[in-house]
C-alpha cells in the first residue's frame, strides 16, 4: 500500500507466496531504496545475501562484544520475502538498509532463556503484562477463525500465499492488520521503541532519496509504521534506549530450525513444502511435482511406487482439497493422499519420509569473505581440512585412526565435543575392529554456531577454545572419576595444557581419597592407554597413575563391599566389571594384578560383604582362574544352599551369572548347583523371584537358550515330540526337563 511515495509491504516472514509476491511487487515499483525490517546496525551485511556464494538457510548472528553468550539469530531463507527483496535490491542497485532497532537494544530486551531466535513473528508477538494491555497474541489465527479456518496457517497459505495478485494482496493485508489493531490497546513498550525506530528511519529515508520507497515488514506492524506520529514523541520513545557495543556475522543454519516445531516462533509448520513452492513456482501443478518427489524418495528407499499409485494420489488430494474448501492441495491433503494411495493406509510408513520431506535437511553456506566469530571462522578452515560438509540429517563416519586424516577428523570431534558442540556421537570406541578405529553419527544444528560464540571467552580457536575450558572444568571437578573422565577427554582431543593441568589435578586428588568407588571408576582411563599408540600420546605417567589408583581401589574394595543397599550394591558391582575389564586390556605388572585379585578374593570371603557384589567377585575370580571350575561349584553350592536365606541367595546368583549366563552352556558343575538351588526353594519364593533369574538369563539368544536347555537334558537333542508343560507342573516334566530347564523355557509356577 503506498502513501506519500512509501510503499507498505506486509509480509509473513519465510512465507514463499509473499516473496513471490513481493518480487513482483518491487519490480513494478521500481524503488529507490528497500527498507527492511531488522537490526539497524547490521545493514552493511545486508549485501552479502546477494554474494553467490551465500547459500541459504543462514542467519545473521549478533552478539556483544563483552557478553558472546548473549547471541541473537535473525534467519533468512530462500524462500524468505526478506531474503529476496535484498537480492532484488542489490540486483537493481537500489538502497538497501535494515530499520528495526539496534542489535544492541534488541540484546537488552532477551528473549526467554532458552531460545535462539529473537524475532518474534507478526503471528506470535511478545506478551507484555503489567500496567500495558495485553496486545493480541495470533493476529492471523484472529483472521482466520473469522473466515472459518480452524488455524492461521491454513487461511494464510490458502488466502495470501497462493494468491497471484500482489498488489490487492498487500493492500488486504493491511486493511484487515489496521482493522484488528483498533480493536486493541496500548502495546507493550519494546514493541513500541521498535515501531518508533521503524518509522524515523523511513523518514530518514524520505528525505534521503527521490523516488519511492519499499518497507518490507511483518505484516502486523504495517498500521503502525503508517500512522502518523511526530518525530519528536518517537524520539522520545527511544530515550535511554541501551548503547552496547555488539558483533555481527553470519552463520550457516538447517531447513528444519525454520520449522514452528522447533521452537523457532517465526517459523513455519514444514519449511521443506515452502522450499518446493518456491523452486516450482512457475513449473507447472506443485501438487503434481510434490508427488513426484515423493516418489523419488520412496524408491530411493527401496519402495515399489507405481504411476497409478501416483496418479490415484493425485486425485485424492484433489478431492480433499474440494471438501475442505481450499483453492488447491496443501501439503497436508498430499500427505493424507500418499499415506491413503501409496501407504496402503499405513501412517508409520509416512513417518519414514516426512522428516526428510516437510522439514529437509540443508545445511546453510557462507562466503569466504564473510567477517566471522573467530571460532565459527576456525571452524570452516578445520572443516575444509578434514573434508567434512556439516548436514542436517544423521550419517555415519567410520575413522581409521592410523591415517592422518583419520586422526584430525577424530581430534575435531573431540574438541568440538569439548565444546559442548556435539556435531559427531561416538557410537563405537572401536573394541570390536581393534584399537585403531571410531565410529561416529553426524548432524549439524545451528546452534552450535551459539554454543561457539558463547565460548569464546575461552579462546579464538577451537583447540585453545577447548584448552581453556577444560582447564577450568578440572579446577572445579570434585571427584576422582570426574576428574578421570576430564583427564580422558583431553588427552582423547589432544589437548595438551589441559592434559598437564588434569594428570597434576588427578595425581593430587588420588594421593588424598580413599573412597572405593571412585577408585573404581578411574580405571577406565586404561581406554587412554590403550589408544596411545593410534593417537601417538605419552602414556607413560598415566600408566603409573593408573596402577596406583588399581592397588588403592584393591585395598579399599573389601570395606567398601560391606552392608550396602540395593542401589550401591549395584554401582559397585558395575565398577568392579568395568575396572576388571579396564586392567585386563592394559595388563599392568603381576604385582598389580595381584593385589586387585586379593581384593576381590577379600570381598568374596568377608561375611559382611554384600551378596551381590561378593557374587560378582566370584564371577571375576572364576574368569581369570584364580577360583577353579569345582571350587566354583562348591562355593555356588554352599552359597545357594536352603541354610542361606533367599534373599541373599538371589543377589549371589545374579552377581555371579549377570551378563555370563552362557557359562552353564559348558560347565555341568555349576549348572547342577544351580538345578540344586531351584529345586530348594519353595513355590512361593521360586515364583517370587522368577523376574530376577529370568533377567540372568536375559542377554542369552535364542540359539544359546536352545544349548542350554539341550545341556540340561543331558543330550544335544531336540525337545521331545508333542512335549508340552503339564498344567501342575508334573513329573514327567520335571523328569524331561529339570527345574533350570522350565526357567528357560518359561514355565511360571514352582508346583
Amino acid at each position: 500500500m503506498t502513501e506519500d511515495g512509501i510503499s507498505y509491504f506486509g509480509i509473513r516472514h519465510h512465507g514463499p507466496g509473499s516473496a513471490e509476491s513481493l518480487v513482483k511487487a518491487l519490480q513494478e515499483l521500481q524503488p529507490a531504496a528497500v527498507l527492511i525490517e531488522g537490526p539497524v546496525d547490521a545493514s552493511p551485511l545486508l549485501p552479502l545475501l546477494a554474494s553467490p556464494e551465500m547459500k541459504p538457510p543462514v542467519a545473521l548472528l549478533c552478539y556483544p562484544e563483552d557478553d558472546p553468550a548473549a547471541t541473537s539469530f535473525w534467519p533468512f531463507a530462500e524462500f524468505s520475502p526478506e531474503y529476496q527483496a535484498a537480492l532484488w535490491a542489490v540486483a537493481n542497485k537500489a538502497a538497501l538498509r535494515f530499520i528495526d532497532l539496534p542489535s544492541a537494544a534488541r540484546l537488552a530486551e532477551r528473549a526467554p532463556e532458552g531460545s535462539t531466535d529473537a524475532e518474534p513473528a507478526e503471528a506470535e508477538p511478545v506478551e507484555e503484562q503489567g500496567e500495558e494491555a495485553t496486545r493480541i497474541q495470533d493476529p492471523i489465527g484472529t483472521l482466520a477463525r473469522a473466515a472459518g479456518y480452524e488455524d492461521g496457517e491454513s487461511w494464510w497459505s490458502d488466502i495470501i500465499e497462493q494468491n497471484p495478485a500482489p498488489g490487492p494482496i498487500f493492500a488486504a493485508i493491511a486493511d484487515a492488520m489496521t482493522t484488528l489493531r483498533d480493536g486493541e490497546g496500548a502495546i507493550g513498550k519494546f514493541e513500541a521503541m521498535r515501531e518508533a525506530h521503524m518509522r524515523l528511519e523511513i523518514a530518514a529515508a524520505r528525505k534521503e532519496f527521490d523516488g519511492p520507497l519499499a518497507v518490507v515488514c511483518g505484516a502486523w506492524h504495517v498500521p503502525a509504521l503508517r500512522a502518523a506520529h511526530t518525530q519528536k514523541s518517537d524520539q522520545g520513545l527511544l530515550k535511554g534506549m541501551a548503547r552496547r557495543k555488539t558483533m555481527m556475522t553470519f552463520a550457516p543454519w538447517t531447513g528444519p530450525r525454520l520449522a514452528l516445531g522447533y521452537g523457532y516462533g517465526a517459523g513455519v509448520v514444514a519449511p521443506g513444502w515452502c522450499k518446493h513452492l518456491w523452486q516450482t513456482r512457475g513449473q507447472g501443478d506443485s501438487s503434481i511435482l510434490w508427488l513426484a518427489r515423493i516418489a523419488s524418495v520412496l524408491r530411493a528407499k527401496g519402495h515399489m511406487i507405481s504411476t497409478a499409485s501416483l496418479i490415484e494420489a493425485e486425485r485424492l488430494a484433489r478431492t480433499l482439497a474440494a471438501i475442505r474448501e481450499r483453492p488447491k492441495p496443501g501439503f497436508e491433503e498430499l500427505r493424507d493422499a500418499s499415506i491413503s494411495a501409496l501407504f496402503n493406509g499405513e501412517a508409520l510408513l509416512w513417518k519414514m519420509v516426512e522428516a526428510e520431506l516437510l522439514l529437509g535437511a540443508d545445511v546453510g553456506e557462507i562466503p569466504p569473505d564473510t567477517p566471522l566469530a573467530p571460532l565459527i571462522d576456525d571452524l570452516q578452515r578445520n572443516q575444509k581440512a578434514a573434508r567434512l560438509k556439516p548436514e542436517a540429517l544423521e550419517r555415519e563416519l567410520s575413522i581409521d585412526l592410523r591415517s592422518e586424516s583419520g586422526l584430525f577428523r577424530s581430534t575435531l570431534l573431540h574438541r568440538l565435543n569439548v565444546l559442548g558442540v556435539s556435531w559427531g556421537k561416538l557410537t563405537d570406541t572401536g573394541r570390536s575392529r581393534g584399537t585403531f578405529r571410531e565410529r561416529w553419527v553426524l548432524a549439524w544444528q545451528p546452534e552450535y554456531a551459539v554454543r561457539l560464540v558463547e565460548n569464546l571467552v575461552y579462546g579464538p580457536t577451537i583447540e585453545k577454545a577447548a584448552n581453556g575450558r577444560l582447564v577450568q572444568m578440572i579446577g572445579v571437578a570434585a571427584t576422582l572419576d570426574t576428574l578421570a573422565t576430564l583427564v580422558q577427554s583431553a588427552i582423547t582431543a589432544a589437548l595438551s595444557e589441559a592434559s598437564a593441568a588434569g594428570l597434576v589435578a588427578l595425581e593430587e586428588k588420588a594421593a588424598h581419597s580413599s573412597e572405593c568407588l571412585e577408585l573404581l571408576a578411574s580405571v577406565p582411563l586404561a581406554d587412554i592407554i590403550r589408544y596411545g599408540e593410534a593417537r601417538k600420546t605419552e602414556t607413560e605417567r598415566l600408566a603409573g597413575l593408573l596402577e596406583r589408583l588399581i592397588v588403592e581401589g584393591s585395598i579399599a574394595l573389601p570395606y567398601a563391599a560391606r552392608d550396602l543397599d540395593a542401589q550401591a550394591a549395584a554401582a559397585l558391582m558395575g565398577a568392579l566389571r568395568k575396572a576388571d575389564e579396564a586392567i585386563r586390556l592394559v595388563e599392568p605388572g603381576a604385582d598389580v594384578v595381584d593385589a586387585w585379585r586379593n581384593g576381590l578374593a577379600a570381598v568374596l570371603e568377608s561375611s559382611r560383604s554384600t551378596a551381590l557384589v561378593a557374587g560378582s567377585a566370584a564371577h571375576l575370580l572364576y574368569e581369570a582362574g584364580r577360583l577353579s571350575a569345582e571350587g566354583a561349584a562348591d562355593l555356588l553350592a554352599k552359597r545357594l544352599s536352603p541354610g542361606t536365606p533367599v534373599i541373599e541367595a538371589a543377589a549371589f546368583f545374579e552377581g555371579f551369572f549377570s551378563g555370563a549366563g552362557q557359562r552353564l552352556i559348558y560347565d555341568e558343575g555349576l549348572r547342577g548347583a544351580v538345578d540344586a538351588w531351584l529345586a530348594s526353594l519353595d513355590e512361593e519364593a521360586f515364583v517370587a523371584h522368577l523376574p530376577l533369574l529370568r533377567r540372568v538369563f536375559s542377554n542369552l539368544d535364542s540359539m544359546e537358550r536352545r544349548r542350554l536347555i539341550e545341556a540340561v537334558l543331558g543330550r544335544r537333542a531336540s525337545l521331545p515330540t508333542g512335549l508340552t508343560p503339564a498344567p501342575d507342573g508334573g513329573e514327567a516334566w520335571r523328569r524331561h526337563f529339570g527345574l533350570l530347564g522350565r526357567l528357560l523355557a518359561g514355565e511360571p509356577s514352582h508346583g
